[in-house]
């Protein structure tokens, strides 16, 4: 295999709300963390340990909006993308570097009631007074539409 692979797929919760940078031109860039948990335990003494790690999820344009508009802390997330290291000078002259996501898909994991839910605390806690719309969902069967075939008791 000659080729290299840059590749990131995660699923998290948000750490944060999505905070958006808008450019000359129109474009923009949205920033917040995700936190992923892994758990074991510990074999000598039985003590189960779960340790979280923090990741830096970038966003461009149109899919920045989106998550801006959509997203609250504590929302569930899969991301998939490609890792990307940054350097930047400090004040104090040190180099100082950050590895991000950069995200190139992404797929929304809250359900609808989780996430309204978590809006209105969220709403409630903003000083701007606007909330988030909610996330537009395709309308759940409710049983009263007339059928020719019985309905089954799946449980998926």
């Amino acid at each position: 295999m000659s080729g290299t692979l840059n590749k990131v797929m995660l699923i998290g919760h948000l750490g944060d709300e999505v905070k958006l940078h808008y450019f000359e031109g129109g474009n923009c860039i949205g920033r917040f963390p995700i936190a992923t948990n892994e758990s074991y335990t510990n074999k000598q003494t039985g003590e189960r340990v779960t340790t979280t790690e923090w990741h830096n999820i970038v966003v461009r344009n149109k899919a920045a909006e989106i998550c801006e508009k959509y997203l609250n802390k504590g929302d569930k997330i899969y991301v998939e993308g490609r890792l990307k290291t940054r350097q930047w000078q400090g004040e104090d002259g040190v180099t100082k570097y950050t590895t991000e996501i950069h995200v190139q898909d992404f797929t929304f994991l809250t359900s609808k009631q989780e996430s309204m839910s978590g809006e209105q605390q969220t709403a409630s806690k903003k000083t701007t007074g606007t909330a988030k719309a909610p996330q537009a969902q395709k309308p759940e069967p409710t049983g009263t539409m007339a059928s020719s075939e019985p309905e089954d008791d799946l449980p998926f």
